[in-house]
């Protein structure tokens, strides 16, 4: 099996996944189809402010702890600071049966820049 790095993984993920605008997601909350929003940063990066609603499941423990707290059949959308670790576990999501399930491309950064809004 060929060594590859994490700048790969992410690359391969992003291949199969799909990734949502930051003003596409701004767009849909409040909605009817409004997404099921899950933040995937550690603590020290929540701490600073997330997307109003959102659940925190560190990318460390998601695993472990996404099923007793967001069904299967959740329109979800995963968001990080930059887009990569929630591109990782959008994969990781799709591989454990999670059907409807984008990556915010840009993650965090990218809902600053579109000045979404932020709770905490």
């Amino acid at each position: 099996m060929p060594i590859k790095s994490g700048a790969d993984l992410i690359a391969e993920a992003k291949t199969r996944i799909r990734e949502i605008s930051a003003a596409e997601l701004l767009k849909s909350l409040g909605g009817p189809q409004a997404p099921v929003l899950l933040d995937v940063r550690e603590p020290n990066e929540t701490n600073l402010g997330r997307i109003p609603g959102a659940i925190v499941i560190p990318r460390g423990t998601m695993e472990t702890k996404v099923e007793a707290v967001i069904p299967r059949n959740a329109n979800l959308v995963i968001y990080c600071a930059g887009g990569n670790r929630s591109a990782l576990a959008a994969d990781t999501l799709q591989q454990m049966g999670y059907q409807t399930v984008a990556s915010l491309a840009g993650g965090w950064g990218a809902w600053m820049g579109v000045n979404g809004p932020v709770e905490g």
